[in-house]
This record gives structure tokens, C-alpha cells and sequence, in this order.
């Protein structure tokens, strides 16, 4: 069997699942949507095993070519590296966790259970796409693509302000989306006078990267820098995401903010840094100017949030501040600990959104301030929103603390002012999880949403909290579930097994890392990883 047929088949599964699912009723659904998304996590590990295996001097394993459209030069090719890998298992474990916190959620009047978990699936499909294939035209088209089954999880399936977040997303996504097009058909054409004939191959197109002179790079980097600093998010192109976040229902909102997002650093590390290394280290200032704008920033904004579901947003783009940081400081340490990030922001962000949703599940309101005194309720609630907020605090001995340790070490020898100022972000990070903590699990059960939700449990309650917290919770505002603890034991296990255990992760990445580092041209400063 050709290997590459591997990423074709985890490609095309999770779409003939969407198909298969939504014309099917609500019960039925759940059932075979679950079961194609616990498939492609089975296939994703015999992925990631035959990787393993295939060590090669090719840039990309597992490859798949076929030819799409010759006349332009472009072909449907796949294949991936360890920064490819990393991301297609985030994913594959992500999605099935999605499915369960969402098997009873509950959607708007109308709206199709079946539409819902289909749109998840089609999503998942798009996303390997984007991480697998290794023609520029081809990576462009997925890039575009999976916008569609976003924007339709938000406008159709979001709160309130549903149809306002989608547009916003699209729009944004889409001028990006665009204004990327330019550049790659500007690629094409100077690959056609590089080469004698144009062509959307990776390889062939890094191979010449070194051979473009710098103003041409710095033109083309632009395009594809702003479609992935918009998709990242990095200030100043972040404003879709807090309203996306917040409206998306909580399982889309998981894959936004805990996948979605990463396409644009990605991008940065796949797209930027290898095919226009000249431009990159010549705009690097800049960039790195936003990513710390952006981690302070996001964090200030953190702090001062009243909607739950906006606060997650908001240390989402302090985080994506560090990620950048990591990229343009050109150390393969510092690439490693981005690449790392990608993955443990997205487990960390991930069920930190989850918790929030279980919290507005049972209160019915997304504001902080309508909430006080859960873990007297619901300890195993509280004790679940604690461990995702140390770990999105990095905390020592949980997963974000490896990555984000290796961003700041990898930086500061080619970057010390840099990143001696996003070190303060690590301040305002404790201050607005511990704040955030402190106001909704601590102290006396108060705020109208808990109070609200305890009063349906029987006369008396609402006096003597004590007696509910004694009982280990209340029938209005009950603990954890087993479905639920389902859904967030397998994401505090990556947090603890990857804040002790992130050696086997970083042996996948750190091959990739190398090689983008030697496409860059820059030699490794003192501490960086040996080939």
C-alpha cells in the first residue's frame, strides 16, 4: 500500500462521514458521527507510527501526488513533516471530545443536530487538508474551504449575535484569503522565470526561494503574512475572534479556538519562513513588535472581561503573541517551543472553553459576574476549570509550561528586549485566570445564574448552600456528569503527561524544526537543538 494513500484516506473519512450523517436523525447522528471521528483518531495514530517509520532525506513523509490541473501547474499533493503531524493529532483528538460535550447541547429552535455534527466532521476533513498538502494552489483551496462549515456553525447554530460573528469571520478571512491569491499567483510567475516553467510544488518552490531577490519577497510575503496574522489572530487583526468566540457555540468555538487559529502560525512556519527567507528576517522587527503588543494586550483585555466565553478569546491572542515570538526569533529551540504551543494551547484553550460551557450550560449566562461559589456545588466543575486555567497560565508541571519555557529561552539570545517585555504577560496571565477563579468557583454561593439554578432544586437551598455542597451538589447546578467526565479526563491527562512527558512530542518536532531552520539561512544561536 502507498503510504500517501494514509493522508488521502484521513483527508476523505471524516468528509464521507458528513455526508453520511446529516441526513440522519438526531440519535443516529451522535452514534456515527462519534464513531467516524473515533476512526480518524485510530487512522491518525497509524499516521503517526508510519512516520515514524518512514525517516527519509525527503522534507515530507507519506507523500501523495497527483496531477490536478497541468495547465497551471498544480497538482494534488500531500504529504507531512513532524510541525504537520503534531497538528493532524491535535486535531484527531479534539474532534471526538467536541462530539461528546455536544451530544446534548443545546441548539437553536430549528436547527439540526445531524446539520451540526456533519458541519464538525466537514470541518475536521478541511483542516487536514490544510496541514497535509504540499502544493501552494491546493493548500490555498483548503485554507478557503474551511471557512464555509465555520461560518455555517456560527451564523446557524450560534448565541445571540450569531449572524453578526459569522459574517465578521468570513469577511475577515476572506480579504485575507484573497489578498494571498495575489501571492500566489505572484509565485507562480516568479517561479516561472526562476525555473523556466511555473509551478506550485513546495519543494521546487523553496529550492528558488534563496535565488529571489528581496524586494520581490517582501511583496509576496506580505500576502501570505496577512492572511495568516488574520487567521493567527495578531494584533491589530484580531477583532473577529473575541466575537466569533463568543458566539460560536461551544464545540465550534473548541475547534476555533483551539485548531482553526493555528492555520496562520502554521502558515508562518510552513509558508513565511521557507519560501521568503529574506523578507522574513528582514520584517522580523515588525512582526515581533505585534506579537508582543499582542501578548501584552490580549492580557490587559483579559483581565477587564465580563462574558466568559470573550475572556477565553482574549488569552487566546496573548498566547498566539508567545507563538509568533517563537517563530520570527529564528532559533530552532524557539520554533520547537512555538510548534509545541500550537499544540498545547489548543488542549489547554481547548478545555478551558469546554468548562466555560459546562458552567453556561447550567447557569444560562455567560457573565462572570453571575456566577460565585461553584466548587461548594460542583467541586469536580471547579477542580476541572482550575487545572485548564494553570495550565493556560503555564504553571510548572502542566503542558504549557514546556512550550512556552522553550519560546522564551529559544528568544532571547537573538531577541532579549523582545522578549524580556513578553515575560510581563506571564504576570497579567496568573493575575486574570486566578481573578477569574477566584470570582467564579470561590467563596459563598452567590450571583444570579448559581442562585437562579439552586432554587429549582427544592425549598430551602438558597438559604443553606452548606446542605447542597454536603449532598456533593445541587439537582439546579449539578457536578460533573460521566459523559462530562469523560469528555475533560482525557484533555487533564495530556495536560499532566505532556507537562512531564513532552520529550516523545518534541522528537517528532524537532527534525522539522531543523530543516526550517537551514531554509531560513540563519545559523542556530548558542542553545538552539542539533540536527
Amino acid at each position: 500500500m502507498n503510504s500517501g494513500l494514509l493522508l488521502l484516506a484521513l483527508l476523505l473519512l471524516p468528509m464521507v462521514g458528513a455526508a453520511v450523517v446529516a441526513p440522519l436523525g438526531a440519535a443516529t447522528a451522535r452514534v456515527v458521527a462519534l464513531g467516524f471521528s473515533l476512526a480518524s483518531l485510530a487512522l491518525t495514530v497509524v499516521v503517526w507510527f508510519a512516520y515514524l517509520g518512514a525517516r527519509s532525506e525527503s522534507r515530507f513523509a507519506l507523500e501523495l501526488s497527483v496531477p490536478w490541473i497541468p495547465a497551471f501547474g498544480t497538482s494534488f499533493a500531500l504529504g507531512i513533516d513532524g510541525i504537520a503531524l503534531v497538528m493532524l493529532g491535535l486535531i484527531a483528538v479534539l474532534v471526538p471530545i467536541v462530539m461528546l460535550f455536544s451530544w446534548e447541547e443545546k441548539l437553536p429552535e430549528g436547527r439540526s443536530v445531524a446539520g451540526f455534527f456533519a458541519l464538525l466532521l466537514a470541518t475536521q476533513s478541511l483542516l487536514v487538508g490544510v496541514f497535509a498538502a504540499t502544493d501552494v494552489f491546493l493548500f490555498y483551496v483548503f485554507f478557503e474551504a474551511m471557512l464555509v462549515p465555520m461560518y455555517f456553525m456560527i451564523g446557524r447554530f450560534g448565541g445571540p449575535r450569531r449572524q453578526y460573528a459569522a459574517v465578521k469571520f468570513f469577511l475577515y478571512s476572506l480579504l485575507g484569503g484573497l489578498i494571498m491569491l495575489a501571492s500566489v499567483i505572484g509565485l507562480f510567475v516568479v517561479s516561472g522565470t526562476e525555473l523556466g516553467a511555473g509551478t506550485f510544488t513546495w519543494v521546487e518552490l523553496q529550492r528558488m526561494a534563496a535565488g529571489v531577490d528581496e524586494t520581490t519577497q517582501i511583496w509576496l510575503f506580505l500576502g501570505f503574512f496577512l492572511a495568516f496574522a488574520i487567521k493567527a489572530p495578531l494584533v491589530p487583526f484580531h477583532t473577529w475572534l473575541p466575537d466569533a468566540g463568543a458566539e460560536a457555540p461551544v464545540g465550534a468555538g473548541v475547534l476555533l479556538v483551539g485548531v482553526l487559529d493555528k492555520v496562520g502560525t502554521f502558515g508562518f512556519l510552513r509558508y513565511c519562513l521557507p519560501l521568503f527567507p529574506l523578507a522574513s528576517q528582514r520584517l522580523a522587527p515588525l512582526v515581533l513588535t505585534l506579537a508582543v503588543i499582542g501578548v501584552l494586550y490580549g492580557a490587559l483585555l483579559a483581565v477587564g472581561q465580563t462574558d466568559m466565553k470573550r475572556f477565553v478569546a482574549y488569552t487566546s491572542i496573548a498566547h498566539f503573541g508567545f507563538i509568533a515570538l517563537g517563530i520570527f526569533s529564528f532559533s530552532s529551540q524557539a520554533f520547537a517551543g512555538a510548534t509545541l504551543y500550537m499544540v498545547n494551547h489548543g488542549i489547554s484553550t481547548g478545555m478551558l472553553f469546554i468548562v466555560v460551557g459546562l458552567l453556561i450550560a447550567r447557569g444560562g449566562s455567560r457573565l462572570i459576574g453571575d456566577y460565585g461559589g461553584v466548587h461548594k456545588l460542583a467541586p469536580l466543575l471547579a477542580g476541572s476549570f482550575l487545572i485548564a486555567g494553570l495550565s493556560s497560565l503555564a504553571l510548572p508541571g502542566t503542558n504549557s509550561f514546556v512550550s512556552e519555557f522553550l519560546v522564551l529561552v529559544g528568544s532571547y539570545p537573538r531577541q532579549p528586549v523582545f522578549t524580556i517585555l513578553a515575560t510581563v504577560g506571564i504576570i497579567f496571565a496568573a493575575l486574570y485566570v486566578l481573578w477569574v477563579y477566584q470570582q467564579v468557583m470561590q467563596g459563598p454561593v452567590r450571583g444570579a445564574a448559581v442562585l437562579a439554578a439552586v432554587s429549582t432544586s427544592g425549598p430551602g437551598t438558597m438559604l443553606d448552600p452548606s446542605v447542597e455542597a454536603a449532598r456533593g451538589g445541587s439537582s439546579g447546578f449539578p457536578d460533573l456528569s460521566r459523559r462530562e467526565i469523560a469528555v475533560v479526563t482525557p484533555l487533564i491527562v495530556l495536560i499532566l503527561v505532556l507537562g512531564f512527558f513532552p520529550g516523545p512530542v518534541l522528537d517528532v518536532i524537532t527534525p522539522s524544526v531543523v530543516a526550517t531552520m537551514n531554509e531560513v539561512g540563519l545559523a542556530d544561536p548558542v542553545g538552539g537543538f542539533a540536527p
